[in-house]
């Protein structure tokens, strides 16, 4: 039985690897999370273990144990923190302690999350080769994190990383994220109540919106990854706001007008679109969801959840 290590575990994309890791790949997992930002709910029917320590630390070194890969998904998200210190050194230095532990343990595996936030306006669609320009501190750890791991695998041969560029990625267990879940949960909850779904005028923004069930792949993927890379995750099909009202309103069986408002945030990326080429090269990934069809399945699930 293989035995695998997720940093992050109680958060959303985290929590997803670690039950699909177990149901599909019938693995061991450990889980190791501070609960800073991830929650026990996400982890309720979980069979493996959890650490409850923070990636900073190195007292978890010994708990962790031998583990055949790392899924690195320990993060500060949430891109309206502007702290760069506590950025730079959880996302950044926590990555380096987790590359640490790899090391001594004799982990010749990580796969870990970097963001499309490393791209901030750039040209579409958005290409691994491009020259980072992020448009905040979260967005530029990430390009760090990304030097880091070509560094560390060019300096260590026998290790495999894989980074992960996340789209913008909606979908189960988000729900305990706050401000940084995403659009199609808030809007969720907002249709929900009745009330018109609030977003920035005039609703022509595009993301790369993924569903989570793709972004897991992905990381699944990448175990069988036969060198290391750096890869976009998103859908390829990228959708724009007023599309996600719409599919939003067809899932509810609703049909609520936007309510337009000015975009606050100078630093906003107006349009995201993943180049999948290398994604499909390098880890065989073919993202399965569409924007409608992901959000349908998203809606069926959250009105059977209780939060």
């Amino acid at each position: 039985m293989k035995k695998y290590l997720v940093t992050g575990g109680a958060g959303f994309v985290g929590s997803n690897i670690a039950f699909a890791l177990e149901t599909e790949r019938k693995a061991k997992v450990t889980v190791l999370d501070n609960f800073s930002l991830g929650n026990y709910k996400n982890l309720l029917g979980f069979k493996g273990d959890i650490i409850a320590d923070d990636i900073l630390s190195r007292d978890w070194f010994g708990k962790a144990g031998p583990v055949d890969a790392i899924f690195h998904e320990a993060a500060i998200t949430d891109t309206t923190v502007h702290d760069q210190r506590r950025m730079m050194a959880v996302n950044v230095d926590g990555f380096r302690n987790v590359l640490e532990f790899a090391l001594k343990a004799g982990v010749k595996r990580v796969v870990y999350a970097s963001s499309a936030a490393v791209y901030g306006n750039s040209k579409c669609p958005m290409r691994e080769d491009q020259v980072p320009t992020p448009e905040n501190v979260y967005g530029f750890s990430k390009a760090i994190m990304d030097n880091t791991a070509r560094e560390f695998a060019e300096a260590h041969k026998d290790m495999t990383l894989v980074g992960l560029r996340y789209f913008n990625v909606y979908g189960p267990r988000e729900y305990y994220k706050g401000n940084p879940a995403s659009m199609m949960f808030h809007l969720y909850n907002q249709m929900k109540a009745g009330k018109r779904p609030r977003i920035f005028k005039f609703g022509e923004q595009v993301r790369d919106f993924v569903y989570v069930k793709d972004i897991v792949r992905g990381n699944l993927n990448a175990l069988d990854a036969e060198k290391s890379c750096v890869c976009n995750l998103g859908s390829g099909r990228p959708g724009n706001f007023n599309e996600v009202v719409e599919a939003l309103n067809k899932a509810l069986h609703t049909d609520l007008a936007p309510d337009y408002f000015d975009n606050p945030y100078s630093f906003y990326q107006n349009k995201t679109h993943a180049d999948l080429r290398q994604a499909k090269t390098f880890l065989n990934y073919r993202p399965e969801w569409s924007l409608s069809d992901g959000i349908a399945d998203y809606v069926k699930i959250l009105e059977k959840t209780k939060i």
